[in-house]
């Protein structure tokens, strides 16, 4: 092969690494400048973050209550939605966790958060389940109905008590939009390490 070949294949070669590092650039520029959540809030009321590290999808909210429960929430983003007039384009898995003090049982509540459009965020409980003990979660031990199973009334009791303990619209709303500000940073941090590694070579 000709040196004119083998600089011809180089040159080649460097322009598709030039394409590929001025879309890296515009899309890290696009995702800096289009902040999508800018105008959104919500608040953790007396929930504190207990883990939030930037390697993972998830966080970890605990909150003690003056009446001896500890409650802990974890959440991560779930599914893509399709709600045309959605702000966020996903939903959230969110577990509520409530244990009292001195017993070792827990109620567990497996819920879902979703930006049903026009400012409404709100959450709907999929399973409420009762845990005789956190170390004791086999297949085959028995943790409660299907929740959709319940009693209407009993179902929106439950809502509501999730609500007393401060986990209501502020709080769905801190979750979903801090999830998705977390999943953005990881992106562009993603983008960077390409662009980085794509302009060394």
């Amino acid at each position: 092969m000709s040196k004119a070949s083998i600089l011809l294949r180089k040159s080649k070669k460097a322009l598709k690494e030039f394409d590929l590092l001025k879309v890296l650039q515009s899309e890290i520029k696009h995702e800096v400048t289009n902040d999508v959540y800018k105008n959104e809030s919500g608040s953790l009321g007396d929930f504190v973050i207990d883990w939030d590290s930037s390697r993972s999808k998830d966080v970890i909210m605990r909150k003690n209550c003056d009446s001896g429960e500890e409650l802990a929430i974890s959440a991560l983003l779930g599914d893509e939605t399709f709600l045309e007039e959605a702000c966020f384009p996903k939903e959230a898995e969110m577990k509520v966790c409530i244990k009292k003090t001195g017993l070792s049982s827990i109620l567990q509540f497996n819920c879902k958060v979703l930006d049903e459009g026009q400012e409404k965020v709100d959450f709907h409980i999929q399973n409420a389940y009762y845990l005789n003990s956190p170390t004791n979660l086999g297949s085959s031990v028995y943790k409660g109905p299907d929740f959709r199973d319940l009693d209407p009334n009993l179902q929106q009791e439950l809502k509501k008590y999730l609500i007393s303990k401060g986990i209501g619209k502020s709080l769905t709303n801190f979750i979903l939009l801090h999830l998705h500000k977390k999943e953005q940073n990881q992106y562009i941090n993603w983008l960077q390490k390409l662009e980085a590694m794509v302009a060394q070579s």
